[in-house]
């Protein structure tokens, strides 16, 4: 093969590579989601602690961090100090047990196909409260765009047919404590020049994620769990829940790292609908017309504001290599400059 066909290859390999990690991270995301309704709901493996299951998650997450770094030496630890871990990393730990709290126990309540389309609101929770502490700028067409999807999720749960105030309440708190923490992640630890992977993240978030969930536990499930003297820990349930979130987290970093975000949020649609699917046809939850119809709007608008972000995304690195550009010119103007100048002194000396 000629230097024509090696650069196919690598293209070929490349996209294969691609498609490989966004299967990864698919089905570890859709395993997760599954598993997790699996034991919290009633009817199914019927264990409705998620505050429990959550604490279960970050402690195991927790400790494989650990030994990751401290023990293996796989990842180095990122140097933090201490005023900068209570300043920094403790209100992300806070945010990031009430989002799996919420999370989780909505799975009780709704539908994994209902939960979907209310994780659409994702997008308009994440620029509302960017814009709120002056991380975007408000704009009136980006804002028609996220009212267009909040439409859109309005009509899917005028469609629910199994609607639960209280299940729609937690998800929704979910969505916007989740929304302030990827803010906040920006706000605290990006503009400072700290990049946590996820195996350095679970290992500063996690041990205190769990501790702000020691408290509610105490008082919500621990009298509950206590009374239950039938229930007996399954090793192999919640071993392989834990690992696979844990894994999860893995397959997240290495799908930004080897492709971008924007995959990530395309990959993020095939999934949803691969769940919509899944929950229609083997959990035998109904969608209704009305929901799809819905859920189909709010995705036009996502996937509007995808390209809108994408297209922005360009034009600011066309002209930061515009301005590359102009400086390295100025530069070389600069250098022939002196190199004149340099010629005209050595004649004058001759």
């Amino acid at each position: 093969m000629g230097k024509g066909g090696a650069l196919s290859d690598g293209v070929i390999k490349k996209i294969l590579l691609s498609y490989t990690y966004v299967a990864i991270w698919i089905f570890l995301s859709f395993t997760v989601i599954v598993y997790n309704k699996y034991i919290l709901d009633k009817k199914m493996y019927n264990w409705p602690f998620p505050i429990s299951l959550t604490m279960i998650h970050m402690s195991f997450c927790a400790t494989l961090a650990f030994l990751l770094i401290k023990v293996f030496k796989f990842v180095e630890p990122v140097s933090m100090s201490r005023d900068l871990y209570l300043s920094s990393v403790v209100p992300i730990g806070a945010l990031y047990s009430l989002s799996l709290w919420l999370s989780n126990s909505a799975y009780i309540y709704l539908s994994v196909s209902f939960i979907q389309m209310l994780k659409a609101l994702m997008p308009v929770a994440v620029y509302s409260i960017s814009v709120l502490f002056k991380k975007e700028n408000f704009k009136t067409d980006t804002m028609a765009n996220m009212l267009s999807i909040s439409f859109g999720v309005a009509v899917a749960a005028y469609g629910e047919a199994r609607f639960d105030t209280w299940g729609v309440i937690l998800q929704l708190g979910a969505v916007a404590f989740e929304a302030t923490r990827l803010v906040m992640i920006q706000i605290l630890l990006t503009s400072k020049g700290i990049t946590l992977n996820p195996i350095t993240s679970l290992y500063y978030v996690a041990p205190c994620c769990l501790l702000f969930l020691v408290v509610p536990w105490i008082f919500v499930e621990l009298p509950v769990l206590r009374s239950t003297s039938s229930f007996h820990f399954d090793f192999v349930i919640f071993g392989t829940n834990s690992l696979c979130a844990f894994a999860l987290n893995l397959a997240v970093f290495l799908l930004v790292g080897k492709t971008s975000a924007l995959t990530m949020n395309v990959a993020g649609v095939v999934k949803d609908w691969l769940l919509i699917a899944f929950s229609w046809s083997v959990i035998k939850d109904t969608v209704t017309p009305v929901n799809l119809f819905g859920y189909g709007l709010a995705f036009l608008g996502v996937a509007y504001y995808n390209h809108s972000k994408l297209q922005a995304l360009k034009a600011k690195e066309a002209q930061k290599k515009a301005a590359q550009a102009d400086e390295e010119a100025g530069k070389l103007l600069e250098e022939r400059e002196g190199e004149g100048g340099s010629m005209k002194r050595n004649e004058s000396q001759d």
